[in-house]
């Protein structure tokens, strides 16, 4: 049985590796669009999105994400709640060129508007088989024992 603490800590790592989700607000399937985590290491259960005010994520409110690691050997679906990040030490913190080509009008962009999400619940996936568990997969032998254990529901 994997520790759901060692799972967190895994999900963050992988994250902050390939900070990619596809992210919806609950109630508005329409919504769903993938969108690039901006990470704090010194904040605790809270990730920051950009995005505009006339879009989907414009009204806020409760919100998921599901994420797929790069190498495919751990995955996650988050819930949380979307709420405007009012600080601009946060907005300067995070703000890169790879932002500014979505908001040529740079910090001050009308349209511009910082998300920060609230992270509740999670659950996390921890696939990696090892090689064994991905021959046996491979010559169709029943891997269920080698992924039992290895998923929880965490706290971020």
């Amino acid at each position: 049985m994997e520790n759901p603490q060692d799972l967190a800590a895994k999900f963050w790592n992988h994250l902050s590796s390939s900070p990619f989700v596809i992210l919806r607000r609950d109630g508005a399937p329409h919504s769903a669009a993938p969108m690039t985590a901006q990470l704090d290491p010194k904040a605790h259960g809270a990730i920051w999105f950009f995005t505009n005010r006339s879009g989907d994520f414009a009204p806020l409110g409760d919100a998921s994400f599901t994420f797929s690691a790069k190498g495919h050997d751990l995955f996650a679906s988050v819930q949380g709640l979307l709420v405007e990040e009012t600080s601009r030490e946060r907005l300067d913190h995070f703000w890169s060129r790879p932002i500014e080509a979505w908001f040529p009008e740079g910090k001050d962009s009308p349209d511009l508007l910082l998300m920060r999400m609230e992270l509740g619940q999670a659950r996390v996936w921890d696939s990696h088989l090892g090689l064994l568990g991905t021959i046996k997969m491979l010559l169709g032998v029943d891997v269920r024992p080698e992924v039992a254990g290895h998923a929880a529901n965490v706290k971020l």
